[in-house]
């Protein structure tokens, strides 16, 4: 995506803010790097800084404080990065996922109207009572208690008003910050700024449209509906919009809450294990996994089955995706370091920069670490979050939805933990990895994978005639083209525009002072003070233009 470029006046002081953001939390040599100084409000500038800062805050500790000032945006940023060790350093990834959401509820008008503007309806229509207090609030959204009139209880999701336009404020500006930094920062190219963003776009996009989690809590109550252990609760089209979502209420009790659970009898261990076996089921035989699966997010209902809750944060493996796992875990199993790096490369994160030969001999050494242990003495997270740092000191980058699934793992497993310290997530994963292989391996599957691939190389080969003679055609009448990208050479234009423009500014004022003083000369009517009255004007509009450009160099720091 190309990213976009921000000309709005209106957006000036909210980059004001960023900058002084950055400053304060002593990432000045950023914004200085970046040649963002001239954002800065000249106020700031010239009053000092009071310290708000401790000797003993750390960087990932003052880049989570920055964010959380930066307000919703920037938190849900930080959240979705502290997913994604193979982009930022752990220690700020861990740093990142303490940001929470501490937003005061909006008011129940503004519900009302909301829920008028997109259900078409008054609440009163819809909902026998609806309770105005809301039992939980964040940035996007907040969720009330009700009841329908045909009797259910119901909890409603409503999105905050404004936020949209909030966020496609900020993503404009995340844009072109990230872009500036792809330009002036040439570490900032490994991590791939814009790509970042991007990311960031399609999650916190498909957040707000709560139908989006609508049909995603569809789509697990397929694939449980034969399992009497786990529930999903229903989705109520009927009242359920892209800025509003109505589920049904859980009456149950909270996974974490032992006390509860001693009163009802409920084994903890046998919870840990299902919800663990349900996160095995979505990755291995669904290909679509709840990544967010901690306490607040598993309720267990008074008849003991365990009901999943909050379907925002799903990740989709596709068949081939899955197939690509699956092979990583017969080349481990193996000790296949060259058909693992192949595999990163089939996943494109892989490619021409990274030194193969120093990450086979890193690789080598993690599978050997593990390689043989009893599955009892392997834990998970430890070893998916050292693979993660492994490929991130490489740089390279782990697509999206298996950074999710990482994550997911991370957090099933630490539940399973708190459940039970004895429950592992490897035990209980290995016979449907096993199952996988095997599926993997049988002839009729080789069989058919075999057949597509030779129908690709078929349709391959078809078209490689006409496609070599269009490439002959086009080199022999000289239209073959080379691209190329010069680092820092928009920059060096936009620093000549510039320039051109003091020069011209300086040029039209100098005129109008000349003009000026002709006119005083001839001394044409009418007059102000004994002067030509045209004169003064051009007089104090070059003093005022003048004024302005000064303010201007100062404001940038270049004279």
């Amino acid at each position: 995506m190309k990213p976009r470029k921000i000309h709005r006046y209106s957006m000036i002081r909210r980059y004001g803010k960023i900058v002084d953001a950055l400053v304060k939390y002593e990432f000045g040599y950023i914004v200085d790097r970046m040649g963002l100084q001239n954002l800065r409000p000249l106020r700031s500038r010239i009053r000092r800084q009071e310290k708000v800062l401790k000797d003993t805050d750390t960087g990932p500790m003052k880049a989570r404080m920055m964010l959380e000032e930066l307000g919703p945006t920037y938190i849900k940023l930080g959240q979705i990065l502290s997913m994604r060790q193979d982009l930022i350093p752990p220690e700020y990834a861990n740093e990142f996922s303490k940001l929470q959401d501490n937003v005061q509820p909006f008011e129940m008008d503004e519900v009302e109207k909301l829920i008028r503007s997109e259900l078409g309806s008054e609440i009163k229509d819809i909902f026998e009572c609806f309770e105005p207090v809301p039992i939980a609030a964040a940035s996007i959204g907040q969720v009330h208690r009700a009841k329908l009139k045909s009797g259910e209880d119901v909890v409603v999701k409503v999105q905050r008003p404004g936020i949209k336009k909030i966020i496609n404020s900020d993503l404009d500006i995340m844009y072109s910050i990230a872009s500036f930094a792809e330009e002036h920062l040439p570490e900032a190219k490994l991590y791939q700024p814009i790509g970042i963003v991007e990311e960031f776009e399609r999650t916190i996009k498909a957040e707000m449209d709560y139908t989006q989690e609508g049909r995603n809590a569809d789509h697990f109550a397929r694939n449980f509906r034969d399992d009497p252990r786990i529930y999903i609760p229903r989705v109520y089209w009927d009242c359920t919009s892209a800025k509003v979502l109505t589920l049904e209420f859980i009456d149950g009790v909270k996974s974490s809450s032992f006390e509860e659970l001693e009163r009802m009898e409920i084994d903890r261990q046998g919870i840990g294990i299902d919800v663990l076996k349900a996160f095995m089921k979505q990755i291995y035989d669904d290909g679509f996994f709840h990544a967010d699966l901690h306490p607040g997010n598993v309720f267990i209902m008074k008849d003991g089955r365990i009901a999943l809750l909050d379907f925002g944060m799903a990740g989709y493996l596709s068949q081939d995706m899955r197939t690509l796992l699956i092979d990583d875990l017969i080349a481990i199993s193996r000790g296949d370091t060259v058909l693992y790096i192949e595999l990163l490369r089939e996943l494109g994160s892989v490619d021409e920069n990274t030194d193969i030969s120093a990450l086979k001999i890193d690789i080598d050494q993690l599978i050997y670490k593990y390689y043989g242990r009893p599955l009892r003495q392997l834990n998970t997270a430890l070893i998916l979050e050292e693979m993660i740092n492994l490929l991130r000191k490489y740089q390279v980058r782990v697509p999206s939805n298996v950074a999710l699934l990482s994550k997911g793992a991370m957090t099933a497993e630490s539940f399973g933990n708190l459940m039970d310290p004895d429950i592992n997530l490897a035990v209980i994963a290995e016979p449907f990895a096993k199952k996988a292989i095997k599926d993997r391996l049988r002839l009729t599957n080789i069989a058919e994978s075999t057949f597509k691939d030779a129908s690709n190389w078929a349709r391959v080969l078809h078209k490689a005639p006409i496609q070599l003679g269009h490439i002959l055609d086009v080199a022999e009448r000289g239209y073959l083209k080379l691209r190329f990208d010069p680092h820092g050479f928009d920059r060096v234009v936009s620093e000549i525009d510039a320039a051109s423009n003091r020069l011209s500014f300086s040029l039209i004022i100098s005129a109008i002072i000349v003009g000026s003083s002709f006119i005083i000369q001839t001394g044409m009517e009418p007059h102000i003070w004994g002067v030509p009255l045209l004169g003064v004007i051009g007089f104090l509009m070059a003093g005022f233009l003048g004024m302005w450009l000064v303010i201007y160099i100062l404001r940038t720091g270049r004279i």
